[in-house]
């Protein structure tokens, strides 16, 4: 095996698991690429992959006072006993946990020459000043995060609407 092709399985396998986390119920083939259209959102199309971000609930402490018994009054009108108050604490749900569903390119895409050429993007535009080597580095996350945050997508995933403007993914035709 040749040095440039046992870095394309390696890259084809490093890329297995930089994709694993986002996908469940997939096939994994020989090469280690992963394979089926595991975890999406409801009603998202056959043969897609997706990532996504959760969004963890707000919740907060709510402390209430709890009349457990109450004051007596005198016939003439005065208070023979005060009334009796406990501290109840409750937590409460302010913002319900959400997930935002972005879709994003399948391990068959996403090979070495795919990643390099994402590299030479994110470095024409700036972002990238690492070597391109094809490897989905920290560098090439970080480049890949600030383009993505900046459009409002925090995430070093990389998406296909990013990966669109880039240049990099073709844009699908209107029928």
């Amino acid at each position: 095996m040749t040095q440039a092709s046992s870095t394309r399985v390696i890259a084809a396998l490093l890329g297995a698991v930089f994709l694993a986390g986002c996908l469940q119920n997939q096939t994994v083939s020989e090469q280690g690429v992963i394979v089926g259209n595991g975890l999406a959102p409801p009603g998202a199309p056959l043969g897609t992959c997706w990532g996504k971000i959760p969004t963890p609930a707000v919740i907060e402490t709510v402390t209430e006072q709890v009349l457990v018994t109450p004051a007596r009054v005198n016939p003439d009108g005065t208070i023979a006993t005060l009334p009796v108050y406990r501290e109840e604490s409750r937590q409460q749900i302010v913002t319900p946990r959400t997930d935002r569903w972005f879709e994003i390119p399948c391990p068959p895409a996403f090979t070495v020459e795919f990643v390099s050429t994402l590299q030479r993007a994110l470095q024409a535009r700036g972002l990238y000043t690492g070597v391109v080597n094809g490897n989905m580095d920290d560098a090439t996350r970080r480049a890949v995060l600030a383009v993505q945050t900046a459009d409002g997508l925090p995430s070093d995933v990389l998406s296909i609407k990013t990966a669109r403007d880039l240049g990099i993914v073709a844009v699908p035709r209107s029928p």
